[in-house]
């Protein structure tokens, strides 16, 4: 039974490289919401040295004022542009780095909006299938459903960390939406014997991210699962 664990890093918080130890594939921010080009090589050149690490594109609406989390009305051939260029840059800093970018996750409100907004969702699928990329998306979603469709391999991811209700992320405003470690560890398990998702997530902005990371990694561990990159 092989899951893979991924996580987002180069958004500027002090765990990436203890993340980098635990994951099995890294969510890169691409600059619009987080990160920088030295981040990204950064987080690049980390990654390079460790054959069983994915590298994937976190592309965001263009919001670093919000952290990616504003719900933007951005024209769908303006979001297909962003989305293409962060994903460029990415792919260029990786390759000098002497990795290589298999896969995108958007981040944030754009990943929301992506769930059940079909033109986001083309956009998105438009801006990144020339890059021969996989996605990382929510199961069943209009941009999972679409990067199949459309030709993409597809991969579902669940969250360990965050607390779902009705199907649904609970919104972070609301009690109940992170979950400590203990617990995010218990819901990853439940996650990966459900067997729904290739991928589950563990967001590198949530305090304390290495070591819940950490908990998640040795809980599937210990309940019989490989860790093993999805793309």
């Amino acid at each position: 039974m092989a899951i893979d664990l991924n996580a987002d890093v180069g958004e500027g918080f002090a765990d990436d490289e203890r993340l980098l130890d635990v994951v099995t594939s890294a969510n890169v921010a691409c600059g619009f919401h987080a990160g920088s080009p030295d981040t990204m090589r950064m987080v690049c050149a980390l990654a390079a040295g460790r054959a069983d690490m994915a590298v994937g594109a976190h592309p965001s609406y263009r919001d670093r004022e919000g952290f990616g989390r504003r719900a933007l009305d951005v024209p769908p051939d303006t979001l297909r542009d962003d989305v293409a260029e962060q994903l460029a840059t990415l792919v260029e800093i990786a390759f000098e780095e002497g990795a290589f970018v298999t896969y995108v996750k958007p981040h944030g409100a754009l990943y929301t909006r992506a769930i059940a907004d079909a033109d986001v969702a083309r956009a998105i699928v438009d801006a990144t299938f020339d890059y021969g990329v996989a996605m990382l998306a929510w199961p069943g979603s209009e941009l999972f459903e679409q990067a199949r469709s459309g030709g993409m391999e597809a991969f579902a991811e669940g969250f360990a960390d965050r607390g779902y209700a009705n199907g649904a992320l609970v919104p972070r405003d609301q009690p109940g939406a992170l979950l400590a470690a203990t617990e995010a560890a218990e819901q990853a398990v439940t996650l990966a014997h459900a067997g729904l998702v290739r991928s589950i997530c563990v967001h590198g902005d949530s305090p304390g991210a290495a070591g819940t990371a950490a908990h998640v990694r040795a809980a599937l561990v210990e309940a019989g699962f490989t860790l093993r990159r999805f793309s």
